[in-house]
């Protein structure tokens, strides 16, 4: 169950970021090659390298399954950590540095993670296949939902990473109080949603409640660095390698951020279930969409996030594969990715760690086998609960899970800088306008390192 600010924080990191990889020597069982130049194990088989930074029960079952199906391939899978093994200070600098060096010798595994690598970089350079063509030849994956979720993780239009699952942020009110407002939530700002939470906020208290926030436990930087993930492109121009977070725009989304928590319509300090208005969660599955809207409300409603120029569900992908563009096994190599999307494998209990199932027919048939048991009345929340969902909200659920949403590359380094340096200015030791430099300069200079 997540439970706001440092869970948040992590699953975004997860959402943006999680499972970065590595990618380690060519050195699997090999012991020649064929009279295609392809590399053979000592059974005459077809050696794939596949690079992961963690082992995982996935991987291994995947593996196994796709041995059995296609027995003349030998897929090898290099990890740099055990799962869950710690990664020492100095780790993570040591396998980028080994993936760009292995690359650009023309060495490396053949399938590998590309989550946090300089992912634009091997594109340009022709490091990393373009999969389009290979996935226009691929009739088992021509399916229209998976096209148009894979349409949303292109870069200019082609296809150099596959991810395997997705996370998205659903952002809840308390139904009972939203019922008589009528609102906008397919575009509204900050700057509404406040003017919105204040109102609400001001009927409850003339009706004699308690007070309640709009929003709490969610100290204001990590507001602003929801902010600055939605609308990543607003801020940062990866391919020109430019930062605007000088600009207005950005300044503006700051002072916006402290006005909330000045007026008392946010706060950083925790509340009891059900004591604010709004909570923004971080949704991981078709079940977890039960779990995390339900938990503060007996009535929730899920509404669109409050955006910064942008509109729409962000989709964060968790695993990302790439093939090494000159591999001497590319076609094997797609013959695994394309695998990985089939209803067989999305289907897995193991994968599940790894989010939303890129197949719209897989999150159908969970999200149909949840409400089963909710209309049974043998579901219950982590909390031990029952809830209680409308025919109408797993209907609203399954049309959000369709949405194919948007996605933004972001560079974690740039926006770990906003947790860095903008509590200075929410605190009041510096002003919006010199934080807002500080964050520019700083990440102007990474950015053209």
């Amino acid at each position: 169950m997540i439970k706001m600010k440092s869970n948040k924080l992590g699953m975004l990191a997860m959402g943006m970021a999680m499972l970065a990889t590595a990618a380690c020597s060519n050195s699997g069982s090999e012991s020649g090659t064929n009279d295609q130049g392809k590399p053979v194990s000592a059974e005459g088989k077809t050696v794939v390298n596949f690079s992961v930074r963690e082992s995982s029960s996935f991987f291994e079952a995947a593996e196994k399954r796709f041995e059995e199906k296609y027995p003349d391939i030998d897929l090898q899978i290099q990890a740099v950590k055990k799962a869950e093994e710690d990664w020492k200070p100095g780790d993570y600098e040591k396998y980028t540095k080994t993936t760009n060096t292995e690359l650009l010798s023309g060495k490396g595994a053949d399938i590998l993670e590309v989550a946090e690598l300089p992912f634009e970089s091997y594109a340009s350079k022709k490091l990393i296949a373009n999969m389009n063509e290979l996935l226009k030849q691929d009739t088992s994956l021509s399916g229209v939902d998976l096209q148009a979720k894979l349409e949303v993780f292109k870069t200019d239009g082609n296809l150099y990473a596959i991810p395997l699952g997705y996370f998205m942020r659903g952002f809840i009110g308390d139904g009972n109080l939203l019922a008589d407002e009528s609102i906008d939530d397919s575009r509204w700002t900050w700057a509404e949603f406040a003017e919105v939470a204040k109102g609400l906020m001001c009927k409850e208290s003339e009706s004699g409640m308690d007070r309640r926030y709009a929003l709490a436990n969610e100290p204001p930087d990590l507001i602003l660095w929801e902010i600055v993930v939605d609308g990543y492109a607003n801020f940062v121009d990866v391919s020109g390698k430019k930062a605007s977070f000088d600009s207005p725009k950005f300044v503006a989304a700051m002072q916006q951020v402290k006005k909330m928590y000045d007026d008392g319509i946010a706060t950083a300090e925790p509340a009891e279930v059900g004591r604010q208005l709004f909570y923004s969660t971080v949704l991981s599955s078709p079940g977890n969409l039960i779990d995390e809207i339900h938990y503060y409300f007996a009535n929730p409603k899920l509404i669109g996030k409050p955006q910064a120029g942008t509109v729409g569900t962000r989709l964060a992908p968790s695993v990302q594969l790439a093939i090494r563009d000159n591999s001497p096994v590319k076609d094997e190599a797609w013959i695994f990715i394309s695998f990985l999307l089939s209803e067989e494998v999305q289907s897995m209990k193991e994968r599940e760690d790894y989010g939303f199932s890129m197949l719209d027919s897989v999150n159908e048939n969970e999200l149909r086998d949840v409400q089963k048991q909710v209309n049974a009345g043998t579901y219950k929340l982590p909390s031990g609960k029952k809830p209680q969902v409308s025919a109408e909200q797993f209907a609203q659920y399954e049309q959000f899970m369709r949405s194919a949403g948007y996605f933004t590359r972001i560079d974690g380094k740039v926006v770990r800088m906003i947790g860095d340096e903008s509590p200075a200015f929410f605190s009041g030791q510096k002003s919006a306008d010199e934080v807002a430099k500080l964050i520019q300069n700083r990440a102007t200079t990474y950015l053209n390192e």
